[in-house]
Formats: C-alpha cells, structure tokens, sequence
C-alpha cells in the first residue's frame, strides 16, 4: 500500500515556491490517490496535469500499481484547511454547527482555529413595534463545526 506519508511529501515539493496549498490526500485500499489542491485564484488544469505528473515519476508502478487523480478542491464543497477560511474572507459563506444549525452570512475575520461570520438577523429593538435586521457577529471553531463552504451566487 502506498503511504500517504510519500505522497504528502511529493506534493509538497512540487508545491515549493507555488502559491498553490495542499486541501487533501486520500489513499483508498485499492491504492486510488485523490489530491486536492487549492489557489486564491482557482486551479489550472496544466497545472493539475504538472503535479500529476511530478508524481507519477516518483512512484514505481512496477513495486505498485495505483489509480491517481489530481484536482481542484472545488467551490461548493465543505473547507478542510485554514488557507480555505482565509482566501474566502469578505465572501458569502454558510456553516452548519455542531448542534445542526445553519447559518449564512459574510466570513469577516479568521484567527488561529477561530473564524467570524457576520449575518443578517431579526431582532426586537426596544421602543419598535417590529423587529430590525441587524448585523449579528458569530464566532465559531473550525474543529466544532460540521461544515463551512462557499456560497455560490449567480446575481
């Protein structure tokens, strides 16, 4: 079985000097490698094809055969790493919390392990008969959430 350890460390040469980041490495028992990678940009196919490649002349298929698939993390899909938090600052994002509950709103700031959405909710406001929309900060940790993912807009 190919270690996951050998090719963290192939995709991480090939990553020096890039302003590419690592998302994910799976190594299913039947040796399929999937790599993720992600860039404040997007991710190129050349450049997918280029890793894809970097790795496949650092593996012997003749000790172990393996199914490899290099590609971009993908804009609807939960985030997995810090750098995903990061690069979606200022950007619609929805979280469900470790209770279940969704929430949608603007990620405004990212700290360590800490992450701020800001949203929209109603609230009674003394001295009105109805409640107002205000802005509501809500802090959560990115290990005790369910999921955090991008909100694909089409306005």
């Amino acid at each position: 079985m190919i270690e996951k350890e050998t090719i963290k460390k192939l995709v991480d040469e090939w990553l020096e000097g890039k302003d590419y980041f690592l998302v994910d490495i799976e190594i299913g028992n039947d040796n399929k490698i999937v790599v993720e990678i992600d860039h404040a940009d997007g991710v190129w196919i050349e450049d997918c094809v280029e890793l894809s490649k970097h790795i496949e002349d650092n593996l012997d298929r003749d000790k172990e055969d393996f199914e490899l698939e290099v590609g971009s993390a993908g804009l609807g899909q939960p985030f997995k790493v810090l750098q995903q938090y990061v690069n979606f600052i200022g950007k619609e994002v929805e979280v469900l919390d470790a209770e279940g509950k969704k929430y949608k709103g603007v990620l405004k700031e990212v700290d360590g392990n800490t992450f701020t959405v800001t949203t929209k909710e109603k609230m009674k406001v003394e001295g009105k008969k109805r409640p107002v929309i205000a802005d509501v900060d809500r802090n959560f940790e990115m290990d005790k959430v369910k999921y955090t993912k991008y909100i694909i807009s089409f306005k």
